[in-house]
């Protein structure tokens, strides 16, 4: 594994690709594209539509401050903030590593 570790709020965190991070401080702001629709994903209801559909269940841990999804043949989880206003580049690559041919980053126009 590649990246660099963040200490913040007493956690550390490994930021695999700590430049999409500075993008999104910084105003570069990214979107996430359904590619077999051609859909912008703009809410967390219909990105769990299209998880649901590609197999992904939601995942209920207790953690009050994120919405959960797994999938019962894999160890992957995607982990994502409930507000939606803090879904950013790195929730939305992990997304596309984890679901691939599905989704597509892209610079907001």
């Amino acid at each position: 594994m590649s990246g660099v570790w963040v200490f913040k709020n007493g956690v550390f965190r490994l930021v695999e690709n700590p430049q999409a991070e500075s993008e999104v401080r910084h105003g570069k702001r990214k979107m996430l594209v359904h590619l077999p629709t051609g859909e912008v994903v703009t809410s967390y209801a219909f990105l769990e539509r299209i998880l649901i559909g590609l197999g992904w269940e939601r995942y209920y841990d207790g953690d009050v401050d994120l919405y959960q999804f797994h999938k019962h043949c894999s160890i992957d989880l995607i982990s994502l903030p409930k507000d939606f206003s803090k879904f950013n580049s790195i929730h939305m690559y992990d997304i596309v590593i984890k679901n691939p041919n599905v989704f597509h980053v892209r610079d907001k126009w």
